[in-house]
């Protein structure tokens, strides 16, 4: 017979998540995830199961995903020259078409199926279906001194939810690329984090949980050690004024900013790298990433629920 002790660590795991069970079933949470990820099918599979754990315990979850690295991969084959400004790329007529393809095609539809191995009803869109995002094409920027101009990129107008909301409601898990349109149907290439925000906004969402390949905010850019567990946003202020938030965590951080000044209350940047990052952000108190608020109530505080 099976020692009572052997499953004291099970149970133990079980009576610190159930507060979170009660808080979060019901609630909302947007999940974004890089093309990085689906560079290595084993984290994807990872992610996505634990994806489907939120979604099986009621929790309504809609995942937005990039393909970033994957759309660079594919223009070269075909010869197309890329070129990204400040990590920002400049999409082309034909770098927009390879997007697509991308985006639309190979990564959403394989998050999709793979969701569907773990019985959850996924649906794949993008930010045309339903008009759910309209956006206009960015006029010519400067950046570092020099007028660019992005090509076929996107900034959002508005955003609607109705599908999304409807999905939803009949128990549907919305997998959503961020290719949008403006009013008059020209597709439009918008950066994946900024429709992850913009959307947990429209939806009223508990949380906005981004995935990175690094364990979260950094105190050290240069330490991965120097894990940040809990900030506002004056902290994030402090830490980009050191210099701190570089390189692809930046978009990142806009975007968390962006989530919580629009109203949603927690936004979290944890690492794919970790095994059960994600249930381990939602579901204990010491979690596994970055929690961003408004504002801490007392300085230092610690947080009790996640």
């Amino acid at each position: 017979m099976k020692n009572s002790s052997d499953s004291a660590p099970t149970v133990a795991a079980l009576r610190q998540a159930l507060p979170y069970l009660r808080l979060f079933q019901g609630k909302r949470f947007v999940v974004k995830c890089g093309g990085e990820i689906f560079e290595r099918p084993n984290a994807l599979r990872q992610l996505l199961e634990q994806v489907s754990v939120l979604f099986r315990l009621g929790i309504h979850v809609l995942l937005v995903h990039g393909g970033g690295c994957q759309t660079t991969r594919l223009s070269k084959s075909l010869g197309r020259t890329v070129t990204l400004v400040k990590g920002r790329r400049v999409t082309s007529v034909e770098t927009l078409i390879d997007a697509s393809m991308v985006l639309n095609g190979e990564l959403n539809t394989r998050t999709v199926g793979v969701l569907r191995e773990f019985g959850v009803k996924a649906v794949g869109l993008s930010g045309v279906d339903g008009g759910m995002i309209v956006a206009n094409k960015r006029p010519p920027v400067a950046v570092g001194g020099e007028v660019v101009d992005f090509g076929e990129v996107g900034d959002i107008q508005s955003v609607n939810c109705e599908l999304a909301e409807g999905l939803l409601s009949h128990g549907y898990l919305p997998v959503v690329s961020p290719l949008s349109a403006s009013n008059m149907g020209q597709l439009l290439n918008i950066n994946a984090d900024v429709v992850a925000a913009e959307l947990a906004i429209a939806l009223r969402a508990d949380k906005l949980i981004i995935l990175s390949d690094v364990p979260g905010i950094l105190q050290d850019s240069q330490d991965l050690a120097s894990l940040v567990s809990y900030v506002d946003l004056a902290g994030l202020q402090e830490l980009e004024s050191r210099g701190e938030i570089k390189g692809g965590m930046a978009p990142k951080v806009d975007a968390l900013k962006r989530a919580i000044e629009g109203g949603v209350p927690r936004a979290h940047v944890i690492s794919f790298n970790d095994q059960d990052s994600l249930l381990a952000e939602v579901f204990t108190n010491e979690g596994s990433g970055t929690m961003v608020v408004k504002q801490l109530a007392v300085p230092q505080e610690q947080v009790e629920l996640k």
